[in-house]
């Protein structure tokens, strides 16, 4: 199995599966398509539903249709999670090697480096528009050299990932409330007993949870072993609970005291 160690933020090594090659073409063509759906859509919307006359009609093209096509990864990227619709629907997503998510600056540098769309992004308005298919072979062409170096590299980056310090991952296809940080404290008059986890970030929360499902998955009960050690001394807990209860009764602390706070 080809994965991936991303160093956390207690310094425990998460092992991630890289996104199968295929996944990552059709994750990609899912999203052109959108792209070019988007593109006839709005042609159609703008010179023949509202007859608006297509002379001297290049600002409105890049304002109306490049620019939203142009930003499309990026800005899915960041409020999805690492994710476009394409690769929501192939359960992939990008990662940070540096442990947690992509930061606005990593998402960025992934997306500037995207050049080889340009032909199909802005060629149509310089040029001409019923050539098209020309611009879709001409926008492939150019993304030989990525596929070589997503195929070749280590981590199976592109140019943005080596520039970002990311990566694509594998995703699980489904998620239950088991997969999420959100625990149902369903007792009355519950008690926390580990009042402290609101010092915890939200990110070592999503560590944490994200610990508890591969111990549950792997039985590597190791890893959550050194995860309880490392909370246990940040947050300076004495305590004789221990490895996944322990984890899991901090996980429930703090499901409580933050809709508490709500």
């Amino acid at each position: 199995m080809n994965t991936v160690e991303i160093n956390t933020a207690f310094n425990v090594g998460l092992n991630f599966e890289y996104a199968v090659f295929h996944k990552r073409v059709l994750a990609y063509g899912i999203d052109f398509a959108l792209m070019l759906i988007y593109l006839f859509f709005m042609k159609f919307f703008l010179y023949t539903g509202l007859n608006l006359s297509e002379e001297n009609h290049t600002g409105l093209d890049i304002l109306i249709i490049s620019l939203p096509m142009l930003f499309y990864s990026l800005i899915s990227e960041v409020l999805m999670n690492g994710q476009t619709i394409g690769k929501k629907i192939m359960h992939i997503r990008v990662i940070s090697l540096e442990g947690g998510e992509p930061t606005l600056g990593q998402f960025i540098l992934r997306w500037i480096t995207k050049f080889f769309e340009w032909p199909f992004l802005f060629a149509y308005i310089v040029f001409s528009y019923e050539n098209i298919e020309q611009y879709i072979f001409v926008t492939g062409f150019f993304a030989i050299p990525v596929i070589i170096l997503v195929l070749a590299t280590k981590n199976k980056q592109r140019l943005g990932d080596l520039a970002a310090s990311t990566t694509v991952v594998q995703t699980k296809t489904q998620l239950s409330l088991n997969d999420t940080i959100f625990i149902n404290v369903t007792k009355e008059n519950y008690v926390p007993t580990f009042p402290e986890v609101m010092k915890l970030s939200d990110n070592d929360i999503n560590t944490i949870n994200t610990i508890l499902s591969q111990t549950q998955r792997n039985t590597n009960y190791d890893l959550c072993q050194r995860v309880e050690y490392k909370v246990k001394d940040v947050l300076q807990i004495k305590t004789t609970m221990y490895g996944v209860a322990f984890l899991r009764k901090l996980m429930e602390d703090y499901n409580y005291l933050a809709t508490k706070e709500d």
